[in-house]
Formats: C-alpha cells, structure tokens, sequence
C-alpha cells in the first residue's frame, strides 16, 4: 500500500487536469443539445484514454526522459520545436477557459473578475514556487478532488435511467452538429499538455521499472475517474437543460450554473456546481502551465525540475508563471474570450495527427526492445488512434463547415 501511494500521483492529477473547464462546458452542452446520446462517447473514451497516457507512462519510465527531450533526441530540433508549438497552442487555449471558468464563479458571487483572477493567479504560483514535484502533486490532487461535485450534481437531477439507456444507444451520425461536438469530446480528453505533463512528472518524480505496473494502474483509475465526471455533468444537463430547454447555448460555466438552479436548487446549482468548476479549473492550470515549462526546458535544455530550488531553474519557473499571468490577464482583458470553451476542444482534437504520431513513433523507435511496441499490440494502437484521430478532425472539420 505505501508503495502504491508513492508511485500513485501523476496519471490521477493529469486525469483530473483532463476534466478541466472547456471539457465541462463541452460535456454540458452535450446533454443540452443531444441528451444522453453523447453519453456512450464518454465511456467509450476511456480505454482510448488509457492507451495513449499509458504510452506516456512506460516512455517516461523506461526512457528517464521528458516528452520534448525525447523528441529532440530521436527525430532532432526541428521536430522537438513542432511538437512545442503545438503544445504552446494547446496550452493557451486551455488557460484561457481554465481562468474564464474561474472569473465565472467568482462573479456568480458577485466577485469582479479582477480580484478573483488576481487571487487564483497568487494561489496557483504559490503551490509551485516551492521546489518539490510532492508538494504540488499533494495540492493538485486536493484541489482536483472538487470535481466530485459533479456526481452529486448528477444525483440531484433525478435522470431517468430507462431513457438515458435509450438515448445512449441513439447516434446521430448525419448530424453536423453531433460530430461537432463529438469531436469537441475527442478533443477534451486528449490534449498536447497531458502527454508532455504526465511523461515529464514521471521522469520527475525519478519512477523505475519496478514502478510501472502501480502507473499504469495510476493511469488507469484516473482514465475511469475523468469520464465518469465527464458524464456526470452531461448526465446533470441533459437532464435538467436538456429536457426543457435542448435549445439553449451554454457557453460559460455561469450561463451553466444559473440554468441548473431552478432544477436542482441553489445550493446545488450554485455553490456545487461552482465548486467543481472552480477545482477543475485550477488544476487544469498547474498542470497545463506546468506542461509548457517542463516542455520548453526539455527542447532548449534549461533546468527543469521541481525539484530545482526558483533560483536554479530561473526559465523553468519563469515559463510557468509567465503562462499563469499571461492567460489571467488575457481572460481580464477580453472577457468575450469565455466562449471560446467548445473551439478549445475541437483544435485539441485537430491537433491530434500531430500529437498521437509523435506519441506512437516514440513508443516505436525510443524505448527497450522489451517495451517497444510491436505485433498485436502496436496495431491495436495505430488503429485505436487513427480511428479517434480521423473522427475528431472530421467532426471538427464538417462541423465548422470546412468539409
């Protein structure tokens, strides 16, 4: 039991960062617009989230090394900077909805967006400017823990359960907007940052072989807890929203909140709900900022680690709290940014060639001969994530009318 509670961490934080709040507004509005019928997605979703972090678990333990660090040293500069700038992408568009979440709850309390931002940017710099990966992983885990709101919230909507297995079976796959918002989920669950966060944490936290059976299983019990939250908000929205009022646009978590109340309360629409919110915001932002600074350290070769005193990893921490200031300012600035939450997750998803195929030519070419990929195995992979990539770019594409 010790054993597992040392090696657990990496794959529960990155899994909880993984609900963060573009994937619950996405998940909302999914049961706002279409019910249950997106309800399979999510569940379906969860070995595919497994293999693709767990290619980052057996990489970063037998490899000792980060995800761009990787890159670099197998395919050379060019393609470790590709591969960072896609995650730079990624990255922002996450902080944006991360801060926009958390303005939003603050105002649902009448708390100007000012100060709610000021005092989240000052709690999320100081849980890192500490030098120790245990430290911060304690308090993403406290923090993310919140998000567990959403199954009360869910019980509280009284779904119907013989309608929910009815809609669930129910695909609408001529439907532009469906896949739309089928590729938004694709996109909510696999982004850039995670891989570089959960590989880099890894090498971090200096996890061994003899470790990775207790990751994978890290991995795995995050990869189940993400979208049962996932599809405990849809299930609370399609229940409530959806069966009143299918039509209506929910693009901020505050539109979310004061929809849910007049269904489930104002305890619960309110003060859980934003609780939920307000923890999977802040996770998503550790783990997002903290992605980027090990990313850009592993590609140029500064120190990164927190393990490294401030002093001693000056870009490193720079990176980081340069990302944590630059999207609370930026979300400060241009408030109409909030609605950007479901576009968020769809260029997650179109990123996806670009980020599955560095994450398989690794698995390939970069590990020991006894945990490289090969036979059966490799080709479930290939197909699992040509399957899931080619449905997300497709959704993303012919939902905004450009296929």
């Amino acid at each position: 039991m010790a054993r597992a509670i040392a090696v657990f961490g990496p794959g529960l934080v990155v899994m909880l960062a993984d609900t963060d709040v573009g994937s619950i507004v996405t998940a909302g509005q999914s049961g706002v617009q279409f019910g249950y019928k997106l309800l399979m997605v999510q569940l379906l979703l969860v070995p595919i989230l497994y293999v693709v972090q767990e290619l980052t678990v057996r990489l970063g333990i037998f490899t000792g090394r980060g995800h761009g660090e990787l890159i670099r040293d197998s395919f050379g500069p060019f393609w470790a900077w590709v591969s960072v700038g896609g995650l730079a992408v990624a990255t922002a568009g996450a902080l944006l909805t991360e801060f926009a979440g958390v303005a939003g709850v603050g105002e649902m309390y009448g708390i100007p967006r000012g100060i709610s931002l000021a005092i989240a940017v000052v709690a999320l710099l100081a849980v890192v400017l500490t030098g120790s990966y245990r430290r911060v992983e304690r308090a993403a885990i406290i923090v993310g823990l919140f998000e567990f709101a959403f199954f009360f919230v869910a019980y509280a909507a009284h779904p119907g359960l013989a309608e929910m297995a009815r809609q669930s079976v129910t695909i609408p796959v001529h439907d532009a907007a469906y896949l739309y918002l089928v590729a938004a989920n694709i996109g909510a669950v696999i982004m850039p940052w995670m891989i570089f966060y959960q590989q880099s944490a890894i090498a971090d936290k200096r996890l061994k072989a003899e470790h990775f059976s207790m990751a994978r299983w890290d991995t795995a019990i995050g990869a189940v807890v993400t979208q049962l939250v996932m599809a405990a908000v849809l299930i609370g929205c399609a229940a409530t929203i959806g069966a009143s009022a299918p039509h209506a646009s929910l693009s901020t978590v505050g539109q979310m909140s004061q929809a849910l109340t007049p269904f489930l309360g104002q305890t619960v629409g309110k003060l859980v709900f934003g609780a939920g919110v307000l923890g999977a915001g802040l996770v998503a932002a550790i783990v997002a900022s903290l992605a980027l600074a090990w990313g850009m350290g592993e590609v140029t070769g500064f120190h990164h680690s927190l393990e490294l005193h401030p002093l001693r990893a000056r870009w490193f921490y720079g990176v980081y709290a340069l990302a944590v200031v630059g999207g609370a300012v930026l979300v400060g600035v241009w408030p109409d940014l909030v609605s950007l939450n479901v576009g968020v997750q769809v260029m997650n998803a179109l990123l996806l060639p670009l980020v599955l195929g560095f994450l398989i030519a690794l698995a390939v070419r970069a590990l020991p001969d006894e945990q490289r990929l090969s036979g059966v195995y490799l080709w479930v992979v290939i197909i699992v994530s040509a399957l899931t990539t080619g449905l997300g770019v497709f959704g993303g594409l012919q939902g905004a009318g450009l296929f």
